[in-house]
């Protein structure tokens, strides 16, 4: 250690140290960070008041970037989740994909609605969806409910306006329209791996059967928003879709153009005013307030002002925490890079035989397999490893950001709230069966996504070998060879 140059030395100890307070001790991951960064910073050579000054600007610089966003998101996000929004576009899939395609319908559901809504809470509402057609279709409720858990938690791991992954795009520096566009894509080869898996677990468990009792804050859950539905009816299709598609609309144009003006003879393109125009209402901030809007003034016009108002709040209120948290990232990033640590350590990853994009990815997968919790894992990846892969030339920092998302996706067992809201509200108790129903499912579709950004890398980024979309998929094999046994 002795050997190691002090700004690497003062990260190693502030990595031990965050690891250990997550693990063992009673340490919110909030405080955790900031003991971190501030380990990092003293050991590192750094003075006390730099050191403190460090944290104070990075914190602000990242929610400063994300932080508005985050909460437009939420609070979308909850007009949507009490409006019955996602209840009606599930009904609407199903519909349109017709018999013995139910388990898709599911998936697609969950892979919108996760967009703008808490993945514990969506399954929550759509769970009673899933059940009631596994009944009158008499398929297995095991694959419609995985599939459906599947599709949620894909999109709330990669694409924004889920805190986690705007997070990630603040601390890595990308643009959140791209994180976005890419999180989509990435998160659809992973959706189609779940549905097949989830088809397997059909054959697997033949007699699967809802009989377990579902803890009692499950119930009163679901009871509470069972009482709101039956006070109000659904909204339409087209006013459920409104408040998510309009904001990727708009963020999508915005990148299109700006890349437009980007190609030679373009030059002028961005000085039009439909164009200007355009960029203003693509930015981040002004298409989720959009957003917003659409979603009070259309999804719950019945709602009072201060009852929309109660709502909104309530959404704000669940984003607090990970603004924190998020910001807390941002702490510790920027001491790693005022410190030295970031290109000290740039020199050594640069050198390593698999491609510096996968760096996040392992940091993540490790954070998640530790604590639990995916937003906490790929915060802690990019606040670890952005700093660093800034120093290296060529670097793709949006594939970065987006295998710092994927990674989070890894195993997801005891110490994740969702696997106990999954399983128990599909009455599943037997360990051995939790593992194989959720673990592996989370693990499968960490392992696609995981490759497909080392694949895409290969082709837009720099460095790697054809082994690092190889390595993933092997270790999700081993996993499941060892489930099945």
């Amino acid at each position: 250690m002795s050997s190691l140059p002090v700004p690497i030395v003062g990260l190693v100890v502030a990595v031990g140290v965050l690891i250990f307070l997550v693990l063992r001790t009673r340490v919110h991951a909030l405080i955790a960070m900031l003991i971190a960064a501030s380990i990092a910073g003293l050991v590192g050579g750094m003075s006390a008041d730099k050191t403190v000054s460090v944290i104070t600007q990075g914190f602000g610089t990242t929610l400063g970037s994300i932080g508005i966003v985050i909460g437009l998101g939420v609070m979308m996000g909850r007009i949507m989740e009490v409006s019955g929004a996602g209840e009606q576009i599930a009904y609407s899939l199903i519909r349109w994909l017709g018999k013995r395609k139910e388990e898709w319908a599911m998936v697609i559901t969950g892979y919108l609605v996760s967009i703008p809504i808490f993945v514990d809470s969506a399954f929550v509402i759509l769970y009673p969806v899933a059940k009631a057609l596994a009944q009158r279709s008499r398929r297995s409720l095991l694959t419609l409910g995985v599939a459906l858990a599947g599709g949620l938690v894909i999109t709330h791991s990669a694409v924004p306006p889920t805190p986690g992954p705007l997070g990630v795009a603040g601390l890595f520096g990308v643009d959140v329209g791209s994180m976005l566009l890419l999180g989509m894509a990435l998160a659809l080869p992973c959706a189609v791996g779940v549905v097949l898996y989830a088809l397997w677990l059909a054959t697997k468990y033949p007699h699967f059967d809802h009989a377990a009792p579902v803890g009692e804050e499950l119930k009163t859950i679901h009871q509470n928003y069972l009482q709101d539905r039956q006070e109000k009816p659904l909204p339409g299709l087209m006013l459920s879709l409104l408040p998510i598609v309009v904001p990727i609309v708009l963020i999508f144009l915005k990148a299109l153009l700006t890349t437009l003006a980007q190609l030679p003879g373009q030059e002028g393109l961005a000085e039009q005013p439909l164009v200007q125009v355009l960029y203003f209402v693509g930015s981040p901030i002004i298409a989720l307030s959009i957003s917003t809007l659409l979603a009070v003034y259309t999804l719950v016009p019945e709602l009072d002002r201060a009852s929309a108002l109660a709502r909104l709040e309530e959404g704000l209120q669940s984003a607090g925490i990970i603004l924190m948290v998020t910001g807390a990232g941002g702490a510790l990033g920027a001491v790693v890079r005022e410190s030295g640590a970031g290109s000290q350590l740039a020199a050594q990853v640069a050198g390593l035989p698999i491609s510096p994009v996968m760096i996040p990815f392992i940091v993540s997968t490790l954070v998640r397999l530790i604590q639990g919790s995916g937003t906490v894992a790929m915060i802690t990846a990019a606040s670890i490893s952005a700093p660093i892969l800034a120093q290296i030339p060529g670097v793709n920092m949006l594939l970065a950001a987006q295998a710092a998302a994927m990674g989070s996706l890894f195993f997801s067992y005891f110490n994740d709230s969702l696997f106990w809201v999954v399983n128990r509200l599909m009455g599943i108790v037997e360990i051995r069966q939790q593992l194989a129903v959720w673990s592996v499912t989370t693990t499968i579709a960490w392992a696609i996504g995981g490759s497909c950004v080392a694949l895409l890398n290969l082709f837009v980024g720099s460095g790697g070998t054809l082994l690092d979309p190889f390595l993933p998929l092997l270790v999700a094999g081993v996993i499941l060879l060892v489930v099945r046994r």
